[in-house]
Order: C-alpha cells, then structure tokens, then sequence
C-alpha cells in the first residue's frame, strides 16, 4: 500500500486535512509519519533513494504550504468575525443614544422645565402639571417601545397625524406653531421614524430659543421631505452638537441628507428617497 502511486497521491488530500485539524509542530511530525516509511521502504526495495523522494517531498511541502494557508484564513475569518461582532454593537450602541437623546433625555427636560413653570406660576400650575404628566406618560411609551425595539409610538398613524401633534405639543409651550402638508403617497416606516426624530429634535430646538416655528412635510414623487423653520437665532455657524450629528446619521442610513441654514431664524431640511 504505501508505495503504491494511488496511495502516495492521496497525501495531497489527508496531509492538508492534518494541518488544519492539529497544531503546527504536532502536524509536521504526523506528516513525517506518513512521508518517511514509505521513502524508507521504497529505498529499501529498489535501491534508490531519490525516486520516491521526488514524489513525497514536494507533496510534504505542497500540504504543509497548504495547511499553513487554511489556518491563516480561519485566522482571519475569526479576526473579522469579532471586528464585525465589535462594530453591531457600536452601531447599536450608537442608534441607542440617538434614540435616548431624540425622545426620553428631550421628554426628561421638557418634564423639568414644566415643574419649575408650576412652581413659578402658581395660577396655571394646573394646567402645567397636567402637560408634565401627558409627557411623562409619552416618555413612559417611548420607552417602552425603545425596549421592545418597535417604531416610535408617536407613529401609530401617519407621519403627518405625528408631525401635527409635536407641533401642537410646542405650541402648549407657548410657542406659535405651524403645520403644513403638501402630497401624499406612502413612505416607508423607517424613512417615517428618521424625519420624525428630525423633527423632534427641532422642535425641541424651536422651543428653547424661538417664538415662532414652522413644520412642512412635502410628498414628492421620489422623495419626502421634512422643513423645520423657526425665528430664533438661528445656526450663526456654530459646530453640530451630538443631536443634529445623529439626526445626519440616521438621514444617511436611509439614504438622505440634511442641511441648515440660517434664513431669519434657523432653517432645517431632511430629506430622503420614498
């Protein structure tokens, strides 16, 4: 068997098999237990050393090339495997933030600011307790919905019917709040979630330093878009904080832009394809 031609060719496919199941230094020497004797006892038999010796050192050095090959890539298989594992769990670690950001950090203050109203205004402290306790209950839902990795809950219907109620929820605020509408046509959900974060954050925005906002949402043909103008003080080039970084982030995931400007008062646009 072991000078038989078949047998001596069929260490191309079991010597690379060894070097990929066993350790380096264990499978080299497995591999001299298959090369040596059947060199030895060809030796033996014909007298010539370097017959056999021409077939079974290059198939030794083709398996062990060959083994060395196959653990590398497994190697880097591994090494790939847990930099992609790595980077899920930035990314998410990431859509977590925006989203605590977008809806319970903005829902925290807005709680905050509230309470203090009360206890500045006692005469409307009803009517403050009772917005606080409305956005407490909205932030309880969110959160739930954050949890349960669903769509905002904002978004039970339309995207309009939620613009529409963030807006009127600035306009308990104090602020002059406006809603307009142009088109129709169906967006997708995750288009629907990311102007909806948009629009959140500037409104939020709107609240702190505007007297007066308006929100258009416009249904073109290939694409919806998201207006946000206020009077405020506008952008006045100072750098994105982290809420308009991830409102860009989450635009570019979905295939959209962003872009502000500063027109009498502070002009916001998102946009992304149907």
């Amino acid at each position: 068997m072991w000078l038989s031609p078949g047998a001596t060719f069929l260490l191309f496919a079991v010597l690379p098999e060894v070097y990929r199941r066993i350790p380096l230094r264990p499978a080299f020497w497995v591999m001299l237990a298959f090369v040596v004797p059947p060199w030895l006892l060809s030796w033996a038999r014909t007298g010539d050393p370097t017959s056999m010796l021409l077939v079974l050192l290059p198939t030794a050095l083709f398996s062990q090339l060959f083994g060395w090959v196959i653990r590398t890539l497994a190697e880097q298989n591994l090494v790939i495997a847990e930099l992609s594992h790595e980077a899920g769990v930035a990314a998410e670690r990431e859509r977590l933030s925006a989203e605590i950001h977008d809806t319970l950090a903005q829902g925290f203050t807005s709680i905050v600011t509230l309470v203090q109203a009360a206890r500045a205004d006692p005469a409307r402290a009803d009517d403050h307790l009772d917005l606080a306790l409305r956005t407490a209950r909205e932030n309880l839902a969110e959160s739930r919905a954050l949890v349960a990795a669903l769509a905002p809950a904002a978004l039970e219907g339309s995207l309009a019917d939620a613009l529409r109620r963030q807006v009127e929820r600035v306009a308990d605020f104090g602020v002059r709040a406006e809603f307009a509408e142009r088109g129709a046509g169906e967006v997708p959900r995750a288009v629907e979630v990311v102007l909806l974060r948009a629009a959140q954050e500037a409104l939020t925005n709107a609240r702190r330093h505007a007297a007066r906002v308006r929100v258009e949402l416009d249904v073109l043909p290939d694409s919806v878009r998201l207006t946000v103008r206020d009077d405020g003080p506008g952008y006045r080039g100072a750098p994105e904080g982290f809420g308009l970084r991830g409102m860009r982030a989450r635009l570019e995931q979905v295939g959209g832009t962003l872009t502000r400007s500063d027109d009498d008062g502070a002009v916001l646009v998102a946009e992304a394809p149907r």
